[in-house]
């Protein structure tokens, strides 16, 4: 089973066959090579992955070249978290409902302190969904509705 190691505090200037030529001097073959670049500029942002084949491996390289000074700067190598993305995720999301239900909690709070009321919509669920057509009033009662806005609107205007 491969192992991926992180490879941390490396200089701006490296490129990925350089990092790939140091492991494989140091230690023999390693599987793959990651350098993590700046999208803009393309140089290396300072660490890097090295898979190597087994946990023996790994073990070796951590103990041979952790601490080793590499152009300048001490390497630190570890091995890497490697949390499948399901899991992360699966947290992000509990944090965030988390947060929606605090938000929830922290509003009701605050509508019960400020005295605020909220309506409620109590229409059954199979009138709220209705259309713009069923909305509009039946046309043989048109005129009598006419009728009955311009008299509120008389009475509202008197008094």
């Amino acid at each position: 089973m491969s192992v991926r190691l992180y490879v941390g505090n490396l200089p701006r200037d490296l490129s990925r066959e350089e990092l790939e030529a140091l492991f494989s001097q140091e230690v023999g073959e390693v599987a793959t090579t990651k350098l993590i670049t700046d999208r803009k500029t393309g140089k290396c942002r300072g660490f890097g992955f090295v898979t190597v084949e087994s946990e023996e491996v790994a073990d070796q390289v951590i103990e041979k070249l952790n601490g080793y000074t590499f152009k300048d700067n001490p390497l630190k190598i570890e091995k890497a978290n490697d949390k499948p993305k399901s899991e992360a995720k699966e947290k992000e999301e509990a944090a965030a409902e988390k947060n929606t239900a605090s938000n929830r909690s922290n509003n009701r709070k605050n509508n019960k302190n400020n005295g605020r009321r909220t309506q409620v919509n109590s229409a059954p669920t199979e009138y709220s969904s209705m259309d713009t057509e069923a909305a509009q009033p039946d046309p043989r009662w048109a005129d009598a509705l006419a009728q009955l806005k311009e008299r509120l609107l008389a009475q509202s205007s008197n008094a």
